[in-house]
């Protein structure tokens, strides 16, 4: 069902657990599968300088979560709102049909972070 890209994420996931201080936060989830995925932000000067996340789903959540954050690493706030899941996809090279919304929660995640980290600053 999953390539070994797909696998290789969900064993060895990078960037997993809680962030204390973290300056952003966004928490999604799709009702339909039960999948939830909490990501954390560190930002200095509107780039992401670390980001960790806390997936409560399947492999290709996991994976997906995973690889959402070694994406946004280094990246600016806007560079990171123009992730789409279909970049995750690609990274991941594929999902299986009935996994997409895995990588949407990614991609919903990160800009719920960002949304919420700019209306505390504003």
């Amino acid at each position: 069902m999953y390539n070994d890209k797909v696998l290789e994420a969900f064993k060895n996931p990078k960037n997993v657990g809680a962030m204390e201080n973290a300056d952003a936060e966004g928490t999604v989830g799709n009702a339909s599968c039960g999948d939830i995925m909490k990501i954390y932000l560190k930002i200095e000067n509107d780039v992401i300088i670390d980001a960790k996340f806390e997936t409560f789903g399947c492999a290709a959540a996991i994976a997906s979560s995973s690889t959402a954050t070694e994406m946004i690493i280094g990246k600016t706030l806007d560079e990171a709102l123009k992730i789409k899941n279909s970049d995750v996809i690609e990274k991941l090279e594929g999902l299986p049909p009935q996994k997409i919304h895995c990588s949407v929660l990614a991609e919903e995640a990160i800009k719920e972070a960002i949304q919420n980290y700019r209306a505390k600053k504003a």
